[in-house]
């Protein structure tokens, strides 16, 4: 009897569902609602290197081969849409959080952002026009808002990524090429304010607590701190040795002292702590190729993971890293090929999702 839970739990702990798309996968995100009827529900980006792009989301469902099998998980795609260029980032409205202002204007609408030429909002509804045996299977979007970052001008800075605060869901911050970061509020659909954030192209930016406090990084290699009620001054947290652009950042989410980030094409992540700046606290290796993606555990704060080029995603233990380097990950993956992107659920924390190739991965962890 023990010999048999303990190979049920093994079995789960081994759980791995694949998706395999027309396209390279790219960006992704995981959604944020709880659904009755699909344990997961994801949106992934293409990157094909033309104007048609295409993002799709995706639902998961049971299906019984034979009457005698047991019920097997599927990854499907309920609603494509198209898209122009590829996606450089996509998110769900953050719902989880209880905010005074809630969602808005945008009441229960299930929202979904994307950047690339502009910051795009998108609704997703059930298409109820689907019968037969796509009844409630299928959803319909509605583009409902596409904002551009250069008011003066129907030119637009390419945008390299975004973040959505979590405290006040009306507000997303996204960085660009023009050096600018840009703080919306989606409700009224207008620019709250946008500041020269750095002095070479911006290409990330993250909310910290409340709805304040974003940090940036770029290619002139600093990660530099900003505080919405003094924007006059920014803080300089970080620069790398010989300023190599630093290329992504992800602040800790249980933990937001702390911070991620990494530069073009390196090896290694660095984590920061925000009250000794200039110093890391330490340096994750572990990759024998870039690093292509970084994501904190939503649910602990001593718990990373890191994907890139060499197909692997790995699992790291921040616990000693005080008073000790960090040296090895707790687990490691080996992807088909290298890895593009990776998410932790927000909502499902035992599972993190990659994409590699055409395909998109959702793994136990």
């Amino acid at each position: 009897m023990a010999e048999s839970a303990a190979a049920a739990q093994q079995q789960q702990r081994k759980e791995i569902y694949t998706y395999e798309a027309p396209w390279t996968v790219f960006s992704l995100a995981w959604s944020n609602r709880i659904q009755h009827n699909s344990q997961f529900r994801l949106a992934i980006g293409s990157y094909i290197e033309k104007y048609e792009n295409s993002v799709q989301i995706l639902k998961t469902r049971y299906t019984q081969h034979h009457p005698q099998a047991e019920p097997i998980m599927d990854i499907y795609s309920a609603c494509t849409i198209e898209h122009p260029y590829p996606c450089t980032k996509i998110l769900w409205s953050p719902e989880g959080i209880k905010t005074p202002r809630g969602v808005g204007n945008f009441g229960s609408r299930d929202l979904l952002a994307t950047t690339g030429d502009y910051l795009r909002l998108w609704s997703v509804s059930p298409d109820d026009e689907k019968g037969g045996p796509e009844s409630g299977l299928m959803l319909k979007s509605k583009k409902e808002a596409m904002l551009n970052n250069n008011n003066k001008s129907d030119y637009c800075s390419p945008l390299t990524s975004f973040d959505w605060n979590e405290y006040d869901p009306s507000i997303i911050g996204t960085s660009s090429i023009d050096t600018t970061c840009t703080i919306w509020d989606i409700e009224t659909q207008q620019a709250k304010t946008q500041l020269i954030a750095h002095e070479r192209e911006v290409f990330d930016i993250a909310f910290s607590a409340g709805t304040d406090v974003f940090a940036t990084v770029g290619a002139d290699g600093s990660v530099r701190m900003f505080d919405q009620s003094n924007l006059e001054h920014s803080t300089i947290i970080y620069e790398t040795p010989n300023l190599e652009p630093l290329l992504r950042l992800e602040w800790n989410k249980q933990d937001h002292n702390y911070l991620a980030t990494f530069k073009v094409d390196s090896l290694t992540t660095t984590i920061l702590d925000i009250r000794v700046p200039s110093m890391p606290v330490t340096e994750l290796g572990g990759h024998h190729n870039c690093v292509n993606a970084v994501a904190w555990a939503p649910h602990s704060s001593c718990h990373i993971c890191t994907a890139g080029d060499d197909s692997q995603a790995l699992i790291w233990d921040l616990t000693q890293m005080s008073k000790r380097s960090v040296e090895d990950p707790i687990l490691a993956y080996n992807a088909e090929a290298e890895v593009n992107n990776l998410q932790w659920s927000s909502s499902q924390p035992d599972w993190v999702s990659i994409a590699f190739a055409n395909k998109l991965q959702i793994l136990r962890v």
